[in-house]
This record gives structure tokens, C-alpha cells and sequence, in this order.
């Protein structure tokens, strides 16, 4: 069974309640479709009803649930929570009421907030700053948490030397140079990841230029402040750094650079000191390593609301509902 089969079928054990946000576009409504037809998860789409149907009749969206914001019951409640959220920030009712209809991912993270569904996906035509927006105003970090971060979940292919599980890479879409007390709240979020998505016991590697002291910069001092932090606070985690990739990947290595590690050469989840290392790293493992990129997925957030990248396709919006469905599972 391969990784994305194994979520799904994971996904479809706890009779979950995922909404789409942007239902008219022919992605998701297909994503919608795939969904109910495996029984991953009971679906709801942002949208009219007769539209969307009507703008893709090949779609079967039999057993799909809709969700009009411009003639739902649910709109005013909805307006009244984002009201009381956000009217310490200067937000009127009438602001809050034109938001939930206008925006829908706004409307579908007030459905989140309100208990309503139990998960959100969208990013398939808003921007993630769109997205990011709706889940920072709406749903918030979860408790402990200060900071909202990203992960990709890497699968390597068949021939990969070092492991044959995935990998979460993270952070490399949120924030772009984190502090140490940032880079502590990724650890513990990345770590969390690992547990519900992978089902793996994470082994975090806090990666940098250097390994164990083999160089000094603030850099690197940030980076062992916050691996400080993590064991201070969470004990519980395995984590080690500053660690090198080869060292953290690669057993040979990691016994060599980090002989008293018990992560070095075993890690499974890779924490970047910044956003430039993060993203050039997903993107270099996609490309030069030929492996599956899923994300990215949004975590430290109280409840379920993922991203997607806009040049999605169909197929991508169902994993990432899959991997929604796990991150709410206690």
C-alpha cells in the first residue's frame, strides 16, 4: 500500500466532516467526489448548491454536503463569532457579516471554530496569505503554542539509501527567519506532525551548518537556544542539534560528527533554521531527489485548517483532507 493509500484508508476509520472551501473550482469539486466515493471523510463544499453542480455535470457529488454563505443559516452565527474575535482589533458586525460572505475561507474557518466540520482545506485559489490570514484570526495556535509553522511530509522513492519512511520537513513555507522561541514551538509542532501523520516516533534533528560546535555563528547559537528551549520545556521529544543533514540522515555520519546522539544518522523529521534553507531543501529532495512533496500542511493551529498550493490538482486536495482528518485525532 503506498503512503497516500495508507492515510486515506487511516482517514476513513473516524467518520470525520472535512470542508472544501472554494467548492466551485472543478479540483476540488472532483477532490469532493474521490472523497465520499472512498468514504475518507463526509465532505461539505463552500458554494451554491445548483451552481456548482450545474457548472460540472460530469462530477458525481452525490452524498456531498454544501454550504452557502450567501443563504446559509449558519451565516450570522458565523459573523457574530468572527465579530467577537476581532472587534478588539477594530472589526464592526457589519465588517464581520460582509467577511463570512464574501470570504469563503473565512466562512469555512468560522465552521472550524464553531465545532461544525472538523477540518478545513483551501489554497487551491487563495493565496496561502489568504489562508494563513483566515486560520491566524480565526482559529488560532493551539495551547502552548506562539507560533503557526508549515511542514511538508517528503516520501522518498523506492531506492532511497537512508530509510524507507517519509520524512517531515518543516519549516519551509510560514516563517521566513525564526527566533529561537520559534524555532522551539516548530520542534514541538514538526514533532506532533510525525506522531499523527507518519505514525512514526519522531527523532527532530535541528539542522544547521555545523554539527556539535564544528562552527560558530549567531546562527548556529540560535539554533542551540532553541533546541535548549525544547528540552527544557519538552522534555519528552527526542531531538538533538545543531546537526548537519548528513549527520542527521546519514547513521555513519551521525556516529562520527555526534557520537553521543541518539538522533543523529536516525532523524525522520528535519527542523530548518530558516525559511530560505526550508524551502530550497523541499524543493532540492522534490527535484534532484525525485520525492513526493505533500504540503504545505499547516501546524501549531488549534484545529485542522491545511493549505494547498494553487497548482494543485485534484488528487492532492484528497491527501491533504486525509492528513486534516489525522491532525484532529487527540
Amino acid at each position: 500500500m503506498s503512503f497516500v493509500d495508507n492515510l486515506l484508508s487511516r482517514a476513513a476509520k473516524y467518520g470525520k466532516t472535512i470542508m472544501l472551501a472554494e467548492g466551485d473550482d472543478k479540483r476540488v469539486a472532483k477532490a469532493a467526489e474521490i472523497l465520499t466515493a472512498k468514504k475518507v471523510c463526509k465532505v461539505v463544499l463552500v458554494g451554491n448548491e445548483q451552481a456548482i453542480k450545474a457548472k460540472f455535470p460530469e462530477i458525481n457529488l452525490a452524498g456531498v454536503a454544501f454550504d452557502d454563505p450567501e443563504t446559509s443559516a449558519n451565516t450570522a452565527k458565523y459573523a457574530s463569532l468572527l465579530f467577537e474575535l476581532r472587534k478588539a482589533k477594530g472589526m464592526t458586525e457589519e465588517q464581520a457579516l460582509t467577511m463570512v460572505k464574501t470570504n469563503r475561507m473565512f466562512y469555512a474557518a468560522c465552521a472550524l471554530k464553531s465545532g461544525d466540520v472538523d477540518g478545513v482545506v483551501g489554497g487551491a485559489v487563495y493565496s496561502s496569505a489568504d489562508v494563513s490570514r483566515a486560520a491566524f484570526m480565526v482559529v488560532k495556535p493551539a495551547p502552548g503554542i506562539s507560533s503557526v509553522s508549515s511542514c511538508f511530509i517528503m516520501v522518498p522513492p523506492a531506492e532511497f539509501k537512508y530509510g524507507d519512511h517519509p520524512y517531515i520537513f518543516s519549516d519551509c513555507a510560514v516563517i521566513p527567519y525564526p527566533t529561537a522561541e520559534q524555532l522551539s514551538d516548530i520542534v514541538v509542532a514538526a514533532a506532533d506532525s510525525c506522531k499523527k501523520i507518519l505514525e512514526i516516533e519522531p527523532k527532530v534533528a535541528m539542522l544547521s551548518f555545523s554539527t556539535k560546535g564544528s562552527a560558530k555563528h549567531e546562527s548556529t547559537e540560535k539554533v542551540i537556544a532553541g533546541y535548549n528551549l525544547v528540552k527544557a520545556n519538552h522534555p519528552e521529544i527526542d531531538v538533538d542539534g545543531e546537526l548537519q543533514l548528513d549527520a542527521s540522515i546519514v547513521e555513519v555520519v551521525g556516529k562520527q560528527k555526534a557520537p553521543e546522539s541518539k538522533v543523529a544518522g536516525n532523524a525522520n523529521t528535519l527542523v530548518f533554521p530558516n525559511l530560505d534553507a526550508g524551502n530550497i531543501g523541499y524543493k532540492l529532495a522534490q527535484r534532484f531527489g525525485n520525492c513526493m512533496a505533500i504540503g504545505p500542511i499547516m501546524q501549531g493551529l488549534a484545529l485542522p485548517l491545511n493549505d494547498l498550493s494553487r497548482g494543485c490538482v485534484a488528487e492532492d486536495i484528497v491527501a491533504v483532507a486525509a492528513i486534516s482528518v489525522l491532525q484532529g485525532i487527540k
